[in-house]
């Protein structure tokens, strides 16, 4: 299996599926960027918070991942299979997971914010302006399980514009929602006139339809949440459109049992690794919190920027599940191949190019985000860290995606967990903490965590196992 193996058609076909993904999601990172450069504005402490919160909330917003996996998976597979009504069968299975799943969660996690928050943050500074944030980040739990499902069926039938157009909209009202509930009405027009653009100082007239409260940091998450429930409404009209409604028999009130517990079997193993590298990825903000809060406002700073930057290749990922899942749906697994190492070439060439930015100008970069002098200076070094491990990410993600879109959701799983718990959290504190590197320890962890995840990914699909699954 050589990396050098090139196919013309395979190659345009993963660009014609990635643009609208990739398109979809830098629109949601824009979402993000734009909360960050807002929240930004309120000083370290809102960031810190928000970062944080943002954390604890992914944890169980993450399990959306699994189920997006599972269904985009069945659906991919049954559309090279032309079985095209189990599509649907795919799609109102992982929605009434979402519902049995994502209700609860919002409900409980909703009514217990508080003592959750204080397992990981205790800097009073912070920890109030955590909880505002996190109370109603909480409530969106369900809408986003059940966007997640939307994702993976519209992208495993080779739809992805849906997706695109969809996550454009939701922008719109987040941003629109957003800066009206942090600054409130009476503060737009000054936050507007702070610019020194003459077009962009004169826009605040659009927020004067609406009294906005000034809400601060919960004001971004209840922004977040109306975003997040009209997402859901939107995707759900466009089940509507003929050439879904009839040819995938989407709104049959037939479930399919055989199916259910195919997508529940593909689906926990990813539901596991989310929970356990996610609250992983929350125990690393808590070592980043003890360390210091202007480095856990950087920390933020700095993931927020490398999440924008490896959804483009993500974008690629998800293609690359779909065409592997089709084409083994089809009996051709050699199509399979090629469209892995066709997509790992498009990831690189995408995230190597935004890891030279990063490496080269981060000093450009982070100011867009913060004012504070002290808290640029040390996100500086942590951003060329990032910039440095996006080249092992970009085969990182793109491996991820091709096993799990072939129905191997075990092996990643357990590989990323156990390096998280066994490799990554015990060296970021031990360097952080008990060596007192500081700021770099950790980030030392993290960048070798990943490359060991790199190497395992590879030596799986190198291995083939994964073109004989039957799903």
């Amino acid at each position: 299996m050589s990396f050098l193996k090139r196919d013309a058609s395979i190659s345009n076909e993963i660009i014609l599926l990635s643009i609208p993904v990739i398109i979809s999601n830098i629109s949601r990172v824009l979402m993000g960027l734009i909360d960050m450069v807002m929240v930004g504005r309120l000083g370290p402490n809102s960031i810190a918070a928000v970062g944080m919160g943002s954390m604890i909330v992914w944890v169980l917003m993450s399990l959306g991942i699994s189920l997006r996996t599972a269904t985009q998976t069945l659906s991919a597979r049954r559309l090279g299979q032309k079985e095209y009504q189990d599509c649907g069968h795919a799609l109102r299975n992982g929605q009434l997971l979402a519902f049995i799943i994502g209700v609860p969660i919002s409900i409980i996690s909703f009514s217990y914010t508080e003592k959750i928050v204080t397992i990981f943050i205790s800097d009073p500074n912070v920890t109030e302006l955590c909880i505002d944030y996190t109370k109603y980040c909480f409530l969106g739990v369900y809408t986003t399980l059940a966007s997640f499902v939307f994702m993976g069926f519209y992208t495993g039938i080779e739809k992805p514009k849906i997706h695109m157009k969809v996550t454009i909209y939701s922008n719109i009202i987040n941003i629109y929602f957003n800066i009206g509930l942090i600054y409130g009405s009476e503060n737009i027009k000054a936050y507007f006139n702070s610019f020194d653009n003459i077009f962009i100082s004169k826009i605040w007239f659009i927020w004067a339809i609406i009294d906005f409260p000034e809400l601060h940091v919960k004001g971004a998450a209840i922004a977040t949440f109306i975003a997040s429930i009209c997402s859901t409404f939107y995707y759900f009209t466009y089940l509507f459109k003929k050439d879904i409604k009839h040819k995938f028999v989407v709104f049959s009130t037939n479930f399919n049992l055989i199916m259910i517990k195919r997508q529940i079997t593909l689906a926990i193993p990813q539901a596991i690794q989310e929970i356990f590298v996610t609250g992983g990825f929350a125990i690393f903000y808590k070592i980043m919190g003890l360390i210091g809060t202007l480095e856990l406002a950087s920390t933020q700073i700095v993931f927020t920027i490398m999440h924008g930057s490896f959804m483009p290749a993500i974008g690629v990922g998800q293609s690359c599940a779909t065409l592997v899942g089709k084409y083994l749906g089809k009996n051709k697994p050699e199509k399979a191949e090629i469209t892995i190492y066709e997509s790992i070439r498009w990831a690189l060439y995408i995230m190597g190019s935004m890891g030279i930015i990063f490496i080269l100008f981060p000093q450009f970069i982070i100011p867009i985000f913060t004012k504070e002098v002290d808290l640029i200076v040390l996100s500086i070094p942590g951003l060329r860290i990032v910039g440095i491990l996006q080249f092992f990410d970009a085969v990182a993600i793109t491996l991820w995606f091709a096993l799990t879109g072939a129905g191997n959701t075990l092996y990643p799983s357990v590989v990323d967990s156990l390096l998280c718990y066994l490799f990554f959290l015990p060296v970021a504190y031990l360097t952080g903490i008990v060596l007192n590197w500081g700021y770099m320890g950790p980030w030392l962890a993290f960048s070798l965590h990943l490359g060991l995840f790199m190497i395992f990914m590879i030596m799986k699909v190198r291995n083939g196992s994964w073109k004989k699954i039957q799903i």
